[in-house]
């Protein structure tokens, strides 16, 4: 018997919800748990999932249409199996199921004591960092996780690329062997793809049961079911509920798609399912230049694709100094990366040999494979009941420097939140709403969250761009080649600068951006120095050991101030 998919009521105010866009077509195989559309309410957006595995048979309602609540919109069964020729109001299990989750979440919330003193939704960086430290001071926690613990970032993000990327590095360390007299027979490097992958899903592995240590002696409780809100203070996970004085809601995010034509065409993927691809692609094209898809546009153009960059903006990775983004884009073209900056797209189809990206230009782009690589969006599901009590904006949960909600008891942190979607500043908030919780409320400063890109070359920056800096007030700059590094000339890797931005009066560091080798890891020494509001000159007086690629950083400093030894005088 067919099942139905209806409209779900995420609160006791809502009464409709608008269908954004269907993810599936009639007549396409599904597996419960898949996500079959994307709906919105008047405070989230939220995807709705196939109750079955089986075929979707119907779509009663297309995108935009305004659909009342516990309203049948679809089904999934068998292939051919009859179905009604009209919605109506889901009946059976279903609709129970919806009505008395709402109906007993009250009496639920009156009548029974708190079983933790915190409940975690979400087993990502600010999901297992939150409940690592509230069980350090001494809190009963309680972790619901569906998935993999660890979430986007050791399991198909920050781990798992950086993985890829240092495969990446190797290889070309190994075809510039020659120039360092190291003898490589011609012809016999390559990629074996699989290899690399397997290498790859043995670190987020351990990685992953890390984490899944750390919290088993830490005594949180793991729960490995979907879990979502029924009332401020108790979670429904599968069939049973859980009590807490406490929510953390870490839902993290997932990537956005494009609701264009032939958006769910074979060969058409997001940045979860490149890390899987069992073939190197001939072709790859990447819709998006921002920090996820230069980095896979680094990866698989050293692994052997012909890589062609398409982003709607004027430049690449245009959150960085356009310094940075036109040294990556000249050294993307230098290594056979195609751009095309300033282009929007049309639509996909079906090509020969895979699919053609349709520009609104006409232009016409084939390739075996295209990656869709445009943000992610907040994973907001778990709200459940309180959908309509949490403040949202565009889709994303609203809390202040302690990382509360609307909702007095309610924490959100990291990707879910309007405070940002890097995993060091998750880890920051995950950590600061559990010293809250504890009683030791800590607050959040994500201002100088460092910004990283680990593609080849590596780019990171932290505090104001340039153009950021010149409209506050008058600013010097200084800036230092890594090609007069004398680290970096015996790594034979004299790409890139290091440039300082500073305050003209007073000396004040406003931001640093580092392109070359390494910057990911000196933006730390960065980070420190203007949290404690060291000043250009004091920089440019610091001992820095010698050769490193950190002297870099300390010559910037001193061009700033017209000190700089190591570069002819301006």
């Amino acid at each position: 018997m067919a099942t139905e998919v209806f409209m779900p009521k995420a609160g006791m105010d809502m009464h409709e919800g608008t269908i954004i866009r269907w993810l599936a077509s009639v007549g396409d195989e599904v597996r419960e748990g898949d996500p079959l559309l994307e709906i919105e309410t008047d405070k989230v957006t939220m995807e709705v999932e196939a109750p079955a595995d089986g075929t979707l048979l119907v779509k009663y309602f297309g995108d935009g249409a305004v659909v009342p609540v516990v309203t049948v919109i679809g089904y999934v069964g068998e292939k051919g199996e009859s179905v009604p020729d009209a919605p109506r109001m889901a009946g059976g299990k279903a609709r129970a199921d919806a009505e008395a989750s709402l109906l007993r979440s009250e009496e639920r919330e009156s009548d029974s004591e708190y079983e933790f003193d915190a409940a975690v939704i979400g087993g990502g960086p600010a999901g297992y960092i939150a409940a690592l430290e509230a069980a350090r001071l001494g809190a009963s926690v309680i972790l619901f996780e569906e998935k993999k613990l660890g979430g986007t970032c050791t399991n198909v993000g920050c781990i798992p690329t950086k993985t890829y990327v240092q495969t990446a590095h190797d290889l070309e360390r190994i075809l510039k062997a020659k120039e360092r007299g190291i003898a490589i027979p011609e012809g016999r490097v390559r990629v074996d793809l699989q290899a690399a992958k397997d290498y790859k899903d043995m670190v987020c592995t351990r990685m992953r049961r890390g984490v899944e240590g750390l919290l088993q002696k830490a005594g949180v409780k793991v729960v490995p079911e979907n879990a979502s809100l029924i009332g401020p203070h108790t979670v429904r996970a599968g069939q049973q509920t859980f009590r807490a004085e406490n929510i953390v809601l870490c839902g993290g995010s997932s990537p956005a798609r494009l609701g264009i034509e032939g958006s769910g065409l074979e060969g058409v993927i997001d940045s979860d399912a490149v890390l899987d691809l069992a073939e190197i692609p001939k072709e790859l094209t990447i819709i998006g230049g921002g920090v996820i898809g230069c980095e896979m546009a680094s990866v698989y153009s050293r692994f052997g694709s012909k890589v062609t960059i398409v982003e709607l903006q004027s430049r690449l990775l245009p959150t960085f100094d356009e310094d940075i983004s036109r040294f990556i884009e000249e050294s993307f073209s230098a290594n056979g990366i195609r751009i095309m900056t300033d282009r929007k797209i049309e639509r996909f189809k079906k090509g020969a040999e895979g699919v053609v990206t349709v520009l609104s230009d006409g232009t016409e782009v084939a390739s075996e494979c295209v990656l869709v690589s445009v943000g992610r969006r907040p994973n907001l599901s778990a709200l459940g009941v309180m959908a309509d009590k949490i403040e949202c904006e565009r889709g994303k949960i609203m809390v202040d420097e302690y990382c509360r909600t609307s909702v007095p008891n309610i924490y959100a942190c990291g990707d879910v939140t309007n405070r940002g979607t890097l995993a060091h500043a998750a880890m920051k908030m995950g950590r600061a709403a559990a010293q809250t919780i504890c009683g030791r409320p800590k607050e959040v400063n994500l201002k100088r969250a460092p910004l990283c890109l680990y593609a080849i070359p590596e780019a990171a920056a932290i505090g104001m761009t340039e153009r950021e800096a010149a409209r506050r007030g008058e600013i010097m700059t200084g800036r230092f080649p890594f090609y007069a590094n004398g680290r970096a000339a015996c790594a034979g890797a004299p790409e890139g600068f290091v440039k300082v931005i500073a305050d003209k009066a007073y000396g004040e560091i406003l931001g640093v951006h580092i392109c070359g080798g390494m910057a990911t890891e000196l933006i730390v020494e960065a980070k420190t120095l203007m949290d404690m509001e060291v000043t250009v000159y004091e920089v440019a007086d610091i001992m820095h050991p010698h050769p490193t690629y950190s002297e870099a950083f300390m010559e910037a400093c001193s061009d700033a101030i017209g000190e700089c030894l190591h570069m002819p005088a301006r």
